[in-house]
């Protein structure tokens, strides 16, 4: 296993700027999540760990060496495809062996090492077969399989899940995260799924137009969005982002938003003495944060209900508030009796407070 260091690193297409100034460090043994929107440069981010992709300019390490002009095959790599990438023509035993044939290693070695593989992954009986006979959970073993059998010091998957049904999804979800944690190997895996980089990943680095948003731990980086871009794509339902005026009427001000009324004394020095009065700013509750009140006067908000979707252990309230959606996750078997209307109520301490930039404002 190997760290990986991006150091300041950017990739151009023309005047297209796909990576632009990206720099993180990635510890040995870690399992890293590049999660964004498409187009946001974490597949071309994978694409220049492996050497796919040549950097316009920064510096690229793994392990101890730099790697940024090294070919693929000199990175120490292994790499699962969205699409698989196998050979139809070969067996599944030769797509395995592939990767040890082109490194020169002699036949009697390359059949152990493949049945070694094979059988570590439950495919052993599919070797004689060919990709086309196989079904999509085992093929996406089989990349798997031929990515680990010369003990690459990297994995780097690019969304390898996403051609699998829901049921297979998650059954490859626990497979992969048990594999990395049995064999201790550094990796890095691209997905636009949220819900798999937070159950995989022991960290996750958000990005957008090509750079790094924010990265830490899955729960930090869920519970304190550094901008409205990672609030609003992080979370299923994503967290409720609502305007509110700062209003300097009294020594730490307050919040109107639609409909209510806060007290923004948490945030005030965060928001800086340069903090003026009519700022426009934005409120952010996530989904289970917001809990049901029995009328409008011990309400923080109300809205007229928009949809109502039970989903056995929980049940989602989407509601009109002041003409945008807002929606409540309730953790309950029974929809709750309304009618028409749904008031909210919510804990200040699960509230978050955005500048005019979108960027996070401390308490």
């Amino acid at each position: 296993m190997a760290r990986v260091v991006f150091d300041n690193v950017s990739k151009h297409f023309g005047t297209v700027k796909a990576v632009d100034g990206v720099s993180f460090e990635i510890d040995e043994g870690a399992f890293i999540c590049l999660l964004g929107p498409s187009g946001c440069g974490k597949t071309t981010t994978l694409r220049l760990m492996a050497g796919l992709e040549q950097a316009t300019s920064g510096r690229i390490v793994i392990g101890e060496r730099d790697v940024t002009q090294a070919k693929p095959k000199e990175r120490d790599v292994g790499m699962v495809f969205q699409d698989y990438a196998l050979f139809p023509h070969m067996t599944i035993a030769e797509n395995i062996a592939y990767p040890l044939k082109v490194r020169g290693v002699g036949s009697h070695d390359r059949n152990a090492r493949t049945e070694e593989v094979a059988r570590s992954l439950g495919i052993e009986q599919l070797l004689a077969r060919r990709p086309g006979q196989i079904s999509g959970g085992q093929q996406q073993r089989t990349s798997v399989a031929r990515a680990v059998v010369h003990k690459p010091q990297v994995f780097l998957f690019d969304e390898p899940l996403s051609n699998l049904d829901a049921k297979l999804r998650v059954e490859a979800r626990s497979f992969l995260k048990h594999l990395q944690m049995e064999l201790g190997v550094t990796a890095v895996y691209v997905t636009h799924d949220q819900a798999e980089a937070m159950a995989l990943a022991d960290r996750i680095a958000v990005m957008e137009s090509g750079r790094v948003v924010q990265m830490g731990p899955p729960l930090e980086v869920y519970r304190r969005p550094a901008t409205t871009f990672v609030a609003s794509f992080l979370g299923n339902p994503p967290m409720n982002l609502l305007p509110v005026t700062l209003r300097l009427d009294g020594s730490d001000g307050r919040l109107h938003g639609p409909g209510f009324e806060l007290d923004a004394g948490a945030w005030r020095e965060g928001l800086g003495a340069g903090s003026r009065d009519g700022a426009e700013l934005t409120l952010g509750v996530r989904p289970e944060h917001l809990q049901l009140a029995p009328d409008a006067a011990s309400a923080t908000l109300s809205g007229q209900i928009y949809t109502l979707e039970p989903l056995g252990p929980e049940t989602l309230i989407t509601c009109m508030v002041d003409g945008r959606l807002v929606t409540a996750r309730l953790f309950s078997d029974e929809p709750p009796a309304l009618d028409g209307t749904a008031h909210f109520r919510v804990d200040p301490e699960h509230l978050d407070l955005f500048d005019q930039d979108g960027n996070r404002v401390p308490r």
